[in-house]
């Protein structure tokens, strides 16, 4: 008689289970996400965003001696239609220093990444990146310095 019980349990949990997967949901999926066009990275006239415009995305240093640091500004442009806003910037290690404008990039504007790199006791070929995160599409823009540092 066990037996004939667990068969009777199981069988009320599996009509349970069917049962509630017969439900009708009211809650239907829609595609607005795959149309939506910032999803698909393709802006329309009517959508307000900013676009990023880098002049040149890379710097080269050539070479440079330890212990010695060098300078560089990347020029961006604001070319979308929405105010341009860098929430943050980081750079791949300590030895290269970010300032960026903390304030709204108009429409049209133009602003400068000032970026310092200190070699340090590096010695060899280096790159480093700079990673800005913004209110653009896409959010993210990566700089690069490069170069060789030489043993003095």
């Amino acid at each position: 008689m066990n037996k004939d019980i667990m068969k009777l349990v199981c069988i009320c949990f599996l009509a349970i289970a069917f049962t509630s997967c017969l439900n009708d949901n009211s809650e239907k999926i829609t595609v607005d996400l795959v149309q939506n066009p910032t999803s698909a990275k393709q802006l329309q006239k009517d959508i307000k965003a900013p676009i990023i415009s880098i002049m040149k995305d890379f710097f080269d240093f050539g070479e440079l001696n330890q212990n010695e640091s060098i300078k560089t500004e990347f020029i961006i442009k604001n070319i979308g239609n929405a105010p341009l806003l860098i929430r943050s910037v980081k750079a791949s290690c300590g030895c290269t220093v970010p300032e960026w404008p903390k304030e709204l990039i108009d429409v049209g504007a133009t602003a400068k990444i000032k970026v310092t790199f200190n070699s340090g006791s590096k010695k060899g070929k280096q790159n480093k990146t700079i990673t800005l995160i913004t209110n653009a599409i896409p959010s993210t823009k990566v700089l690069l310095i490069k170069g060789t540092i030489l043993v003095s």
